[in-house]
């Protein structure tokens, strides 16, 4: 719902929200100048003394008005003939034309109406009032993306485009809230809809009756210092029944021009201070700093704009249309989603077809977006959940186990949860199991054991969907076909292979960079943007389960590669070996923030083993600022398969690889890279003492190995590879 509230009106008024925050930025600029510009009044100069001053020059004076900026203009009758003049209060004398600047006067019409008058006003007023529930309605959903109010600027991971909206709106919505708030007061305002406070003092009893009384004699305007004038109006020429009235930031009095007594007063209200500090933070009049923070934050409205339309068309990409899709207060069945790439949405569109297909009224929603009070019809809650990197919650399901958290009691509706996951990866299904747990700690009641899909399996997903219609009572057959991901088609340039000898042939291929359009290199998407240690995920022929290879370059580097090492009936680990130069496949790109080296000086510690050198190289190769890395590498021999073996010597020649130690199982004197690192414990220690971080790369055996023997290294120091990974310095890419 939050979501839809969010969505909609950001689209439906975008052009008017963004020629609103647009003109409002621009006009920021003029009180600022104005206040530069303005004439100062001298050192504790009184009403009295200005208004003098200004009569000297301009006999026929009028009025005397103070901006809020400081600039006193004053307004006259010279033979008939009106006139006005900026005035400096130190002298009286004109100093500028009164005329307001027409660049300030057009784009003050364009704000305030689109030079329509008062429809225009009304649909300006419709702007902003959009505007302020596209802030209020943002920042409920960075809360829900961030974990919660208290994790306000947490760390955020994902598409570019997603990550600047939401690093745009952490800092921006305080002030869009205030700049939409005060232009519905100011529109309500001019429409009379709110009180009118005229603050007008009460006539006087009595008028002497005389005139001539000299302004800079009166008691009434020395009293009062020039920096609290709002206006001073004269009394009409011969009219001996007129009054001087007086406008201050106190109040307004009328004096007697006879005799120069106050004759009444009236003070500021608390309503007439509300509008006028209204009017101040919505035009920066008489708060020009303020001002310019507020139309320095309205230019973040077009920039996430246009991030806003890329992430809904991105949206719409990655999860099905689900037609049909029941309300939240009526489903029976309530599916939540899990899913980092995409494809789990997939599947629950899938299960969702089959279960309306047997009667039942089906809600679909991301994980996120979980609420028990919204579905007081729910009989039963199914969790469709994929794992991003090491255990982690999927992007649709931030904050849902923090949701769970502050439950105080669990929904009656039981629960069934189903993991989607790689068993080649350690953490396989790993946040399916925690919410699984999580759920059985607080007493929520379980409609089935959880379950896991391997690899996107039809095969598990169907016999799973067996164990749910018998546990419903129904005949669910989940036909899935998996959605073949929109790909690109990358271009073998060249190969350099190994490990013939070890009878494990490998090989480091390098494609073509593809070609990005404007789009996507805006919003980062695609081959536009990646580093080492991204995921480029191949189509193998014959299937449309990708499978996944960790990156052995970056964007800059003008190309696309990958190790591979083939395996006994590995369908596509095949098809890659047998390509040759000009072969193409199709793939495509999953970022992988969490396997980055990060832009920090602190040292790196790069362990791999195997292919696992990949993403190392990659890491290594893009080490342009020479930061101090260590890599330690593990082989089977030295003469097979030292991959990257010469590109490393270059390497470590030009400053980007500081230290090179290898492990060869294979040999005169056999050992594994976690040998190597316990031979070299005092280097590694003092390393991590200076902030180093711990990158590990390879197969799920040597990174266990890897791991203890960081714990032997670590343990004299009090600290463990946990502390390590808790602080983002431990990372794994393990399979």
């Amino acid at each position: 719902m939050i979501r839809s509230f969010h969505r909609w009106p950001g689209l439906l008024a975008l052009v008017v929200v963004t020629v609103l925050a647009l003109s409002g930025a621009a006009l920021s600029v003029f009180p600022m100048a104005e206040r530069l510009s303005a004439p100062q009044p001298v050192a504790g100069q009184s009403v009295a003394d200005l208004a003098a001053r200004v009569a000297v020059t301009h006999p026929g004076l009028e009025e005397i008005r103070r901006a809020p900026s400081g600039t006193i203009t004053a307004w006259w009758f010279d033979g008939g003939t009106p006139g006005s003049a900026v005035i400096d209060p130190a002298t009286g004398a004109d100093v500028a034309l009164a005329d307001p600047n027409p660049v300030e006067r057009w784009l003050t019409n364009l704000h305030r109406s689109l030079f329509l008058d008062d429809a225009g006003r009304l649909v300006m007023a419709a702007g902003a009032a959009a505007m302020l529930v596209l802030t209020l309605s943002g920042a409920v959903l960075v809360a829900r993306r961030t974990g919660g109010w208290l994790r306000w600027f947490a760390r955020l991971r994902g598409p570019l485009a997603g990550r600047l909206h939401v690093e745009i709106a952490r800092v921006a919505v305080p002030g869009l809230a205030l700049s939409a708030m005060t232009a519905l007061w100011m529109t309500a305002s001019t429409f009379d809809v709110l009180p009118d406070d005229g603050m007008r003092p009460a006539d006087p009893a009595a008028v002497s009756g005389q005139m001539g009384f000299p302004p800079g004699r009166m008691a009434a305007l020395q009293d009062v210092p020039v920096q609290s004038l709002r206006k001073l109006s004269f009394p009409y020429k011969g009219d001996a029944q007129d009054v001087f009235t007086l406008a201050t930031d106190d109040g307004t009095g009328l004096i007697d021009q006879g005799t120069g007594a106050l004759l009444s007063w009236a003070e500021v209200t608390p309503w007439r201070k509300m509008s006028e500090t209204v009017y101040m933070l919505h035009t920066g009049q008489g708060a020009a700093g303020l001002g310019l923070v507020l139309g320095l934050i309205a230019l973040s409205v077009p920039v996430m704009g246009a991030t806003g339309v890329l992430i809904w068309v991105a949206g719409r990409r990655g999860r099905p249309r689900l037609r049909g899709n029941a309300p939240a207060a009526r489903a029976q069945t309530v599916i939540l989603v899990g899913s980092e790439g995409g494809s789990t949405w997939g599947f629950a569109a899938t299960l969702t077809c089959a279960l309306r297909k047997a009667g039942q009224a089906v809600h679909v929603a991301p994980m996120s977006a979980f609420d028990p009070a919204i579905h007081p019809r729910a009989e039963r809650f199914l969790i469709l959940a994929a794992t991003y990197g090491e255990g982690d919650a999927p992007a649709s399901a931030r904050g849902f186990l923090d949701r769970l958290a502050r439950m105080t009691e669990a929904p009656k509706a039981p629960l069934a949860v189903l993991g989607f996951g790689d068993r080649g990866f350690p953490a396989f299904c790993a946040f399916a199991a925690e919410v699984e747990e999580r759920a059985r700690a607080m007493g929520w009641a379980t409609l089935l054991p959880m379950d896991t899909v391997d690899r996107q399996s039809p095969q598990d997903f169907v016999r799973w969907g067996r164990a749910l219609g018998g546990a419903l009572g129904l005949t669910l057959e989940l036909d899935h076909q998996p959605t073949r991901p929109a790909a690109d088609s990358l271009a073998l340039a060249s190969r350099r292979d190994y490990g013939a000898e070890v009878q494990a042939p490998t090989a480091i291929l390098r494609f073509d960079l593809p070609q990005a359009s404007f789009r996507a290199r805006l919003a980062g998407r695609g081959f536009a943007r990646f580093q080492a240690g991204d995921l480029l995920g191949i189509l193998p022929e014959g299937s449309a389960v990708p499978r996944f290879y960790s990156l052995a370059s970056g964007s800059r580097d003008g190309f696309v590669e990958i190790v591979v090492k083939k395996h006994p009936g590995g369908l596509c680990s095949g098809q890659l070996l047998a390509l040759e130069p000009g072969d193409r496949v199709q793939a495509f790109l999953r970022r992988n923030p969490g396997f980055h080296a990060g832009r920090g000086h602190a040292p790196l510690i790069l362990i791999g083993a195997g292919t696992g050198i990949g993403p190392l190289a990659g890491v290594i190769r893009a080490n342009a600022r020479c930061r101090a890395v260590h890599l330690f590498f593990g082989m089977r021999h030295p003469d097979s398969d030292f991959l990257y073996g010469d590109d490393l010597v270059a390497w470590q020649a030009g400053g980007r690889l500081a230290r090179l130690s290898t492990a060869a199982s294979r040999g005169a004197r056999p050992h594994y890279v976690q040998d190597a690192l316990r031979a070299e414990a005092a280097q590694v220690a003092e390393a991590i003492c200076q902030g180093a971080k711990v990158m590990v790369c390879g197969g799920r055996d040597m990174a266990q190995g890897v791991a203890r023997a960081l714990e032997d290294i670590l343990a004299p120091m009090g600290m463990t590879p946990a502390m390590l990974k808790a602080g983002g310095r431990y990372v794994e890419d393990v399979y």
